[in-house]
């Protein structure tokens, strides 16, 4: 169900240390992202990226649907003036909170015409990966397309939801900055995931490599 698609530079980094991520790729990796997100059912972010970014998460450089809109927000941080809450995508857009998250924040943003889904948290507080799979599952969503950020991303690895991986690597060298994914557990070479069916494009300057997740 679940796809990543997050750009990078040479050495790992999508954003910046101070989080700023626009734009690392070029023109035509970005058109290519945004076939991408016509190409799923729903797109989703955590309240990481939304807090940093405040995305419209729409399709706008291609011919193409808008995917459903997905937030994922345990304590419903995302601000009323979100763009995904303005009067023409509310009604497009899913948050994904907890029993922590304050129930008149809840009413407030459904009064906007979101949709907001509580679910059971974690162990840490957080949204529980697989209540959130099954709230998609059951409302008809097949694909989702997970642009961010690390935390969200590493999540998914962890729980072993993610089925594919589409990576845009852009021909540029950070250093210092925030690394697509995070600590996975992992000490060893052979417990790591890796990709099959790779197909490896190139979009300008970048680099896109698209393979089917494989755990061991």
């Amino acid at each position: 169900m679940f796809t990543l698609s997050y750009t990078q530079t040479l050495d790992g980094r999508i954003a910046t240390i101070e989080g700023v991520s626009q734009w690392i790729g070029s023109g035509e990796s970005l058109r290519f992202v945004h076939q991408l997100r016509a190409d799923h059912d729903a797109i989703m972010v955590g309240i990481g990226t939304m807090l940093k970014d405040n995305p419209r998460l729409t399709v706008r450089l291609v011919e193409g649907r808008n995917p459903l809109r997905v937030i994922v927000d345990s304590t419903l941080r995302t601000p009323l003036s979100a763009a995904v809450l303005n009067q023409d995508l509310a009604h497009g857009t899913l948050l994904i909170v907890t029993e922590h998250a304050d129930p008149a924040r809840i009413s407030a943003v459904r009064a906007m015409g979101a949709a907001v889904v509580i679910v059971p948290s974690d162990a840490e507080r957080r949204v529980n990966l697989n209540a959130l799979s099954r709230v998609l599952t059951e409302r008809g969503v097949a694909s989702v397309m997970v642009e961010g950020g690390a935390a969200l991303i590493t999540s998914l690895i962890r729980a072993r939801l993610v089925s594919r991986v589409v990576a845009c690597i852009a021909p540029r060298i950070m250093g210092t900055g925030i690394e697509a994914v995070g600590d996975l557990g992992m000490r060893d070479l052979a417990s790591m995931p890796s990709l099959t069916d790779v197909v490896v494009q190139q979009y300008g300057p970048d680099l896109v490599i698209d393979g089917r997740v494989v755990y061991s």
